[in-house]
């Protein structure tokens, strides 16, 4: 039984109230007395300096930088919601800090900045570098997000983008465990986006480097062709590779004879009608959150025979959750200076593989399943040492 949006929103707010956020600081060494002082201050601390001064290596062993990400945000994308500032990204940051360390184990602090301009983020997150072994880009919107971690890959820490790779890994394994359920392979079905922003082109990026060939996406103005006038310049990039019927009409046009549907975009976007004229057996992935594209009992009216959303509160949560903490936790392991592509696909194919026998409500691990981390993080691991 699912709350209504009233109760389950009220209910959020009272708890958040209750615990004034949803992180504190604690104290990994003791200090109990002078001499714990003495080691863990003045004057022992200054050996520690000297030496990390020394031996930048030594700041991963001798600090908490090798196991503390940054969550980062401008909050000018925040989840399905848009742009509400620093200030309104502030709870989702936490929100992503507090799975990094209940799912993954790794430290996480959420930084919200109070600027939009893309050169002014990428200079305080290099200047922010030091203090961290790993840095999660969230909720900064497209096409700006595109240029800030293309810029952000040279600082020697792991730079990754959640809304762009975390969702297209995890999105990746959805698709491959539903085509599993329904007897098709990735290289002959029809796959259509609601949503060309961050997360729709780099999850048809990762599709077809797996091998998908038929891909459409969609946005606010209709479907993503090459040509079409007035595209920035990742859409752009993306027409020149999907799309091949050439369609140019809106999402109730493109989804015609569709094999899936992932949506990454806004509430409402399909209806049942739109499902109904989906091909056979058709899966219908509707990640708006925290309202779907369609709601999932509208999707099965239609005929659909895979349903996910990005919902704890429907059976197949299709979230990042499932992805971000193990990626992190597997980069930081190795000390990789970056998250390649290689990696994100080991990401995704380990968290496909967690699923033994995919079901129309069981394509992924539940998203609080405390092995699902461990696992994508020796994938993550082994990917980028086999790639040395």
């Amino acid at each position: 039984m699912t709350s209504s949006p009233d109760d389950i929103g009220q209910r959020a707010i009272d708890l958040h109230r209750q615990y004034q956020g949803k992180l504190s600081i604690d104290a990994r060494m003791p200090l109990r007395n002078a001499d714990d002082l003495s080691l863990a201050y003045t004057p022992g601390v200054g050996h520690v300096s000297t030496a990390v001064a020394n031996d930048p290596s030594l700041s991963y062993e001798l600090t908490g930088r090798g196991r503390t990400v940054a969550v980062v945000s401008d909050g000018s994308a925040v989840l399905g919601l848009g742009n509400l500032g620093a200030l309104g990204a502030m709870p989702v940051m936490e929100g992503k800090c507090l799975l990094f360390k209940e799912l993954g184990g790794v430290d996480a602090v959420p930084i919200v900045l109070d600027t939009q301009d893309a050169d002014e983020i990428v200079m305080i997150v290099k200047n922010l570098a030091p203090s961290f072994g790993g840095i999660n880009l969230e909720d900064i919107s497209a096409p700006r997000c595109f240029d800030i971690e293309e810029r952000l890959q040279d600082i020697g820490i792991p730079v990754f983008h959640d809304d762009q790779h975390g969702t297209a890994i995890v999105t990746m394994a959805a698709v491959t465990n539903s085509l599993r359920v329904v007897g098709k392979s990735l290289e002959q079905v029809k796959i259509v986006f609601s949503g060309a922003g961050a997360a729709g082109i780099a999850c048809a990026h990762m599709l077809m480097k797996a091998g998908a060939g038929n891909l459409i996406l969609v946005d606010s103005k209709g479907a993503i062709y090459d040509g079409r006038p007035e595209l920035n310049h990742a859409k752009r990039d993306i027409a020149q590779v999907t799309n091949r019927e050439g369609i140019t009409g809106n999402i109730h046009e493109a989804i015609e004879g569709a094999d899936v549907f992932i949506g990454l975009s806004s509430p409402g976007v399909i209806n049942r009608e739109d499902v109904k004229r989906m091909a056979p057996d058709a899966i219908v992935l509707a990640m708006a959150n925290p309202t779907p594209e369609i709601m999932p009992d509208e999707a099965k009216a239609g005929g659909a025979a895979v349903i996910g959303t990005g919902r704890s509160d429907f059976p197949n949560q299709v979230n990042n959750v499932l992805a971000f903490p193990g990626v992190f936790k597997g980069a930081l392991s190795v000390r990789a200076p970056r998250v390649t592509a290689e990696m994100q696909i080991a990401a995704a194919v380990a968290l496909a593989n967690l699923v033994d026998a995919p079901g129309q409500e069981n394509i992924l691990p539940p998203a609080l399943d405390r092995t699902v981390a461990p696992h994508i993080a020796q994938a993550v691991a082994l990917a980028w040492s086999s790639s040395r």
